[in-house]
C-alpha cells in the first residue's frame, strides 16, 4: 500500500488517526499541518501540497477551520490529488446534520462533501455527532460567566474522538466506500444537563439557565437535526469522558 496522508495530522482528531495508522504497521504516514516538521503545508494556498501528496494512495482529510476556508482547502487538496495521479481514496470526516442544520460551519462541511463527490476521485465520507471535547469546551466557556447560559431545548449525542479515529483508520484503505453509515454517541441528553454534569465534575458551582434562541440554525438543533439515534454506535459516555479527564 502507498503512502497515507493525514491533513490536520497534529490536531485533536488527526493526531489520534496518525497514531492508529502507525500502530497498525503503516510505515508511510504523512502528517500534514502548517507547522509539521516534515510536511509543512498550508491548505489555504496549497503551498507544499504537491511534495506531500507525491506517491500517496490514501488521504484522510481531518483539517478544518470553523472561521472559514474549508472549501478553498478542499479545492487545493482535490487539485493536488489529481496532479499526483496516485490517490485512490480521500477519506473525509464530516458532521451529522450538515444537510439539516443551516449553521454556517455546517454548510461549509456540506459544501466540501459535494466538492469531493463531484471531483471524480475515490471518496469515503463519514459523518459523526459532536465530540465529547466540544460539549466540554462549550460548557467551560459558558461557565466563565456568573450564570451558565446554554441553548434551551438543544439535545446532543456526543461521541469519543478516539472511537471516531478508530473508524477513520479502518476506512483509510485504497478502496473508497462513498458515504458510510453515520456514527453517533451512545446517549442523547439535553445540552443543559451535560453542562451541569461538566460543572459538577469540575467542582464549579454555577446555575445553568436554559436560554431560548432564534434563527433557523437553532431551530434545526431543536428539531434534532444534529442527532443520529439510529446509529448510536459509540461506547464511551460523556460521564465516562469526564471521569477519565478528571483521573488524568
Amino acid at each position: 500500500m502507498g503512502g497515507i496522508l493525514v491533513t490536520g495530522g497534529t490536531g485533536n482528531l488527526g493526531a489520534l488517526v496518525v497514531a492508529r495508522l502507525r500502530a497498525a504497521g503503516h510505515e508511510d504516514v504523512r502528517v500534514l499541518s502548517r507547522h509539521a516538521p516534515v510536511y509543512p503545508v498550508d491548505l489555504l494556498n496549497g503551498a507544499g501540497l504537491d511534495a506531500a501528496m507525491a506517491g500517496a494512495e490514501v488521504v484522510v482529510h481531518c483539517a478544518t477551520a470553523t472561521r472559514g476556508g474549508d472549501e478553498v482547502a478542499a479545492g487545493h487538496l482535490i487539485e493536488a490529488a489529481r496532479r499526483a495521479g496516485t490517490v485512490r481514496n480521500i477519506v473525509y470526516i464530516s458532521i451529522v446534520g450538515v444537510d439539516e442544520v443551516p449553521l454556517g460551519y455546517y454548510r461549509s462541511k456540506l459544501a466540501v462533501e459535494r466538492l469531493l463527490e463531484a471531483s471524480g476521485l475515490g471518496v469515503t465520507i463519514l459523518r459523526t455527532t459532536q465530540f465529547h471535547d466540544l460539549v466540554a469546551r462549550v460548557s467551560g466557556t459558558a461557565a466563565k460567566l456568573p450564570v451558565v447560559l446554554l441553548p434551551k431545548g438543544v439535545r446532543v449525542q456526543p461521541i469519543a474522538a478516539e472511537e471516531v479515529a478508530d473508524r477513520l483508520a479502518e476506512l483509510a484503505v485504497p478502496d473508497p466506500a462513498g458515504r458510510v453509515p453515520d456514527m453517533g454517541g451512545p446517549e442523547t441528553h439535553a445540552l443543559t444537563d451535560l453542562g451541569r454534569a461538566y460543572l459538577a465534575a469540575r467542582g464549579i458551582h454555577r446555575r445553568v439557565v436554559p436560554l431560548p434562541l432564534a434563527g433557523k440554525a437553532y431551530a434545526g438543533f431543536v428539531r434534532g437535526g444534529n442527532l443520529a439515534p439510529a446509529h448510536a454506535v459509540g461506547k464511551k459516555t460523556f460521564a465516562q469522558f469526564l471521569a477519565a479527564r478528571g483521573a488524568s
